[in-house]
C-alpha cells in the first residue's frame, strides 16, 4: 500500500494525450482547399483600390498647400504621406496607413508635426491644396 507522502511514479498516471499545434494538419480536421485569411490582416496588394478609397475618405481634402481649421487650430498641410511604413514610423502607431504633416498657422513659432486624425464634419477647409497625381503602379520601361 502506497504511503501518502511518496511521490507519484510515472506508471501510476496515464500519459497525457498529444495535442496538435494550432493550424496543424490533422486527419480528423482536414485543411480546406481555400483557407480564409486572418480576419485582422489586410493585404494592400490584393485590394489596392479599396485601400486607396479608404485613405482618400479618411484624409479628405487635405493635400499639400491646403489650409484647414478645427477646434485645435488652423493648419497648413505640408506633406501627405501615404506609405504605410513611413506613416507608422511618423505617428508611432503600427496600424497607421497614412499621415499628414501640418504646421499651425496661428502660431508664429509653430513647428511641423504629423497627425493621423480622420477628416470629420468639425474640420473646415479654408484653402484647397494642389491636387496630387495618382501614384504610378509600374515603373516606365527604359
Amino acid at each position: 500500500m502506497p504511503i501518502m507522502t511518496d511521490a507519484p511514479t510515472a506508471v501510476s498516471r496515464p500519459p497525457l494525450p498529444h495535442r496538435p499545434v494550432p493550424h496543424e494538419k490533422t486527419p480528423d480536421r482536414p485543411t480546406p482547399s481555400n483557407p480564409r485569411p486572418h480576419p485582422r490582416s489586410m493585404n494592400p496588394t490584393v485590394i489596392p483600390d479599396l485601400v486607396a478609397a479608404r485613405v482618400a475618405r479618411e484624409v479628405g481634402p487635405r493635400r499639400p498647400g491646403a489650409i484647414y481649421q478645427n477646434v485645435d487650430g488652423r493648419f497648413e498641410v505640408l506633406v501627405l504621406v501615404t506609405d504605410p511604413r513611413e506613416a507608422a514610423q511618423l505617428l508611432r502607431r503600427d496600424s497607421a496607413r497614412w499621415a499628414v504633416i501640418v504646421r499651425d498657422t496661428l502660431r508664429a513659432d509653430a513647428q511641423p508635426f504629423a497627425v493621423g486624425s480622420v477628416w470629420t464634419v468639425s474640420d473646415h477647409l479654408i484653402r484647397e491644396g494642389v491636387p496630387t497625381p495618382p501614384p504610378a503602379r509600374f515603373a516606365p520601361a527604359a
